[in-house]
């Protein structure tokens, strides 16, 4: 079982029924990667060392159940829903291959990151590959609405990120665009993942578009808790490169408190601190002046205002389930 999914009783009906649908899953995307080219196989079985918590094809299928008029019945996850998690899933390895070329990030799920084992320019053509591949497949799903929906996620996962990219070493950046640049970049795709799997069980409109909001607000605090980590966590149980965001000029939320509530000499100090790409020092400050504790709260409101979301579904284990995924959001510690 995966990460997320370690959180449901590993006896339980729903937990079984998600390891076999994530397990099929796993063949959808090995099949549609399979290549008659050795060079190109070797590098697609690298990158599925990258499905690491499975989080966004876990909440296709859980949306799917919890969006049904049976949240338990097997045969609510179709093959739609199966093809339209592994498509997302590309989407996000595809991300994942071109920020490590971004951040020039060495590991990656405590392994060599495709730039690191090969070049940057295999890993930009991977993540490419990954990314015509999730289409190819999506098209297989004969439902127009969802490669338009996805079509245009990624266009958003794009334009968050050539936002982030306009705002590197800006220490004047303030919440409002790190919360829209983070909505972009990683909450759009995790919320349209929460939406197309009730969409297709056949959920009313009100419902999936609750799950939208549910997965919008999980997803911003869940890049929140990400940048916390990349400042204060542990490599070795992150398992990923950390600390590039400073070496790379992203400001991010426990920054952008920490220099809002400095007073003039201690914003100069920091300030300096991030010039010179100084770690150590500027992480005794974040945690000192309370700046790491604000970004935390809120990332703790918006899984609150993600929990509120699931009071329109019926009560049930696919229900359950999503509230304590939204809760391990923010107690994760990689």
């Amino acid at each position: 079982m995966t990460g997320m999914l370690d959180l449901a009783d590993v006896h339980s009906p729903l937990a079984t029924l998600l390891e076999q649908q994530l397990e099929r899953i796993a063949i959808v995307f090995e099949r549609q990667l399979a290549s008659d080219l050795s060079a190109v196989n070797a590098l697609c079985l690298h990158v599925e060392q990258y499905r690491g918590k499975m989080l966004r094809p876990a909440l296709v299928l859980l949306s799917g159940l919890a969006g049904a008029d049976d949240s338990t019945e097997e045969s609510t996850l179709t093959e739609k829903h199966r093809i339209i998690a592994a498509v997302v899933e590309m989407i996000h390895m595809a991300t994942l291959v071109h920020d490590d070329v971004l951040d020039e990030a060495d590991i990656r799920r405590r392994g060599a990151t495709v730039n690191r084992m090969w070049d940057n320019e295999t890993a930009v053509m991977l993540g490419d590959y990954l990314i015509s591949n999730a289409f190819h497949l999506c098209s297989t799903a004969f439902d127009p609405s969802i490669n338009l929906a996805l079509g245009q996620v990624t266009n958003t996962l794009c334009e968050g990120e050539l936002i982030q990219l306009h705002h590197r070493e800006d220490c004047g950046l303030d919440e409002a665009t790190y919360l829209e640049i983070v909505r972009r970049k990683t909450a759009s795709l995790i919320a349209e993942c929460c939406r197309l799997g009730a969409m297709i069980s056949g959920a009313d409109p009100h419902v999936s578009k609750a799950l939208h909001r549910f997965g919008e607000s999980l997803g911003i605090a869940f890049q929140i808790q990400d940048d916390l980590l990349d400042l204060i966590g542990e490599e070795r149980i992150v398992g990923k490169s950390l600390g590039r965001d400073l070496e790379k000029g992203k400001i991010t939320l426990p920054i952008i408190f920490y220099l809002q509530n400095a007073t003039q000499a201690e914003r100069g100090l920091g300030l300096k601190l991030i010039a010179q790409t100084d770690a150590d020092a500027l992480h005794t400050r974040l945690l000192d002046s309370g700046a790491v504790e604000q970004a935390g709260r809120v990332a703790l409101d918006l899984v609150d205002q993600a929990k509120d979301e699931l009071s329109v579904l019926q009560s049930g284990p696919a229900r359950d389930l999503l509230m304590s995924m939204a809760d391990a959001v923010i107690t994760r510690n990689r």
